[in-house]
């Protein structure tokens, strides 16, 4: 949860599906696994539109220096290098989270 003195950023990786192959699969996964391993990673969550046309994952980071790590990982470079492969089209959207606030009966929004 973002603070005036702990802050918190967001990457908000938006796709439009395409065919994914065995190497889309094993650069996921290690993708998944970096910024998982990171100290600095505060959670992620995901979702598809009801007609599978396009997905989106946001990955929060308690630090922007993690997250721009976490970018230059040679997995997540050679997975930006393939990306037509894979998608139909994507957007990145990388934000500072001001505040965060609801009624508390969605149980904690990141780790």
């Amino acid at each position: 949860m973002a603070t005036d003195d702990a802050p918190l950023y967001s990457v908000s990786f938006q796709w439009q599906p395409g065919e994914y192959d065995a190497e889309f699969h094993r650069l996921n996964a290690i993708i998944d696994s970096v910024a998982k391993a990171s100290p600095d990673f505060a959670g992620v969550e995901s979702w598809r539109s009801p007609d599978g046309a396009r997905g989106n994952a946001v990955y929060y980071w308690r630090s922007l220096e993690s997250l721009q790590e976490f970018a230059a990982h040679p997995a997540h470079l050679e997975a930006k290098r393939q990306y037509a492969r894979w998608y139909n089209g994507y957007r990145v959207v990388v934000a500072e989270v001001l505040r965060e606030y609801g009624d508390g009966r969605m149980g904690e929004w990141v780790a």
